[in-house]
């Protein structure tokens, strides 16, 4: 399928690694030209090395620079040398790293609590409003990474559950908002994929159950009735087709990308 994303500008917050990699990745195979955002230099550095190699052949482009979505002056920062690069933003990513693992009662005082609130609903709102006068001139498209948690609630997850179905719920706000500017805004929710977090979850899990992770891995590709944990690859291909134009007539929505484990209807 031909995405049309070739030359457009895409702005990929927190995508030097895992989901927000992997969706980046697609984007410039398809040749778009991608500023890509990352906690560390180091890691920054690995991630443009390695996406500039596929961007010779796709005629795109990768460039980046360090952010901390915590920050409101690093997200501003961020945005402007994105536009010093590129021009202005196409499209939107949105994505940031998950708050701790933990239930209601691990997280005793509020500290937890506000650092999570910054961390993943705020940094949505604060890039949101930094490109938006951008993307509206050209009618572009927004994608934030959210969670399955949004639709039903994973054990042990109760941070990330909670801010992230505040960012699916200012996604759909937004569509509705938008559309008359042409823009379209959607979530994208990864079930079990294959990333670091998610083997940090299993080996988190497997402790407190007392068994090994391998076992706990297993527990969880039973519950997928495709029976197995999806790859990157499959999350960053949906990921950019809903990022581009090909999505054209899809904005509101939350995409669940999870192998069919969740068993809610809509």
């Amino acid at each position: 399928m031909e995405t049309d994303l070739k030359g457009k500008v895409i702005f990929a917050s927190a995508s030097t690694d895992g989901l927000g990699l992997a969706i980046a990745t697609r984007a410039v195979e398809e040749g778009a030209r991608v500023f890509l955002g990352g906690r560390t230099k180091a890691r920054l550095e690995e991630a443009v090395g390695k996406l500039s190699k596929i961007a010779e052949d796709s005629q795109g482009g990768v460039v980046g620079a360090v952010l901390d979505m915590a920050s409101a002056d690093s997200i501003q920062a961020w945005v402007r040398e994105g536009e010093k690069e590129f021009g202005e933003p196409w499209g939107l990513l949105v994505n940031a790293g998950g708050p701790p693992p933990g239930d209601f009662e691990s997280f005793a005082d509020d500290k937890a609590w506000y650092t999570a609130f910054e961390l993943t609903l705020m940094s949505s709102v604060r890039l949101i409003r930094a490109v938006l006068p951008s993307i509206k001139k050209q009618g572009g498209s927004i994608l934030a990474i959210t969670s399955s948690s949004v639709k039903e609630p994973w054990p042990g997850l109760i941070l990330s559950g909670i801010m992230r179905s505040g960012v699916a719920s200012l996604v759909k706000s937004l569509s509705i908002e938008l559309a008359p500017s042409g823009v379209r805004v959607n979530n994208i929710a990864p079930g079990n994929i294959a990333t670091g977090r998610l083997d940090r979850l299993i080996v988190s899990e497997a402790a407190q159950k007392g068994i090994k992770p391998e076992e706990q891995r297993a527990v969880r590709q039973a519950a997928i009735p495709l029976g197995r944990i999806g790859e990157v690859g499959e999350f960053g291909a949906v990921g950019a087709f809903l990022l581009s134009p090909a999505a054209s007539y899809i904005t509101g929505q939350t995409i669940m990308v999870d192998g069919g484990a969740g068993k809610f209807l809509y």
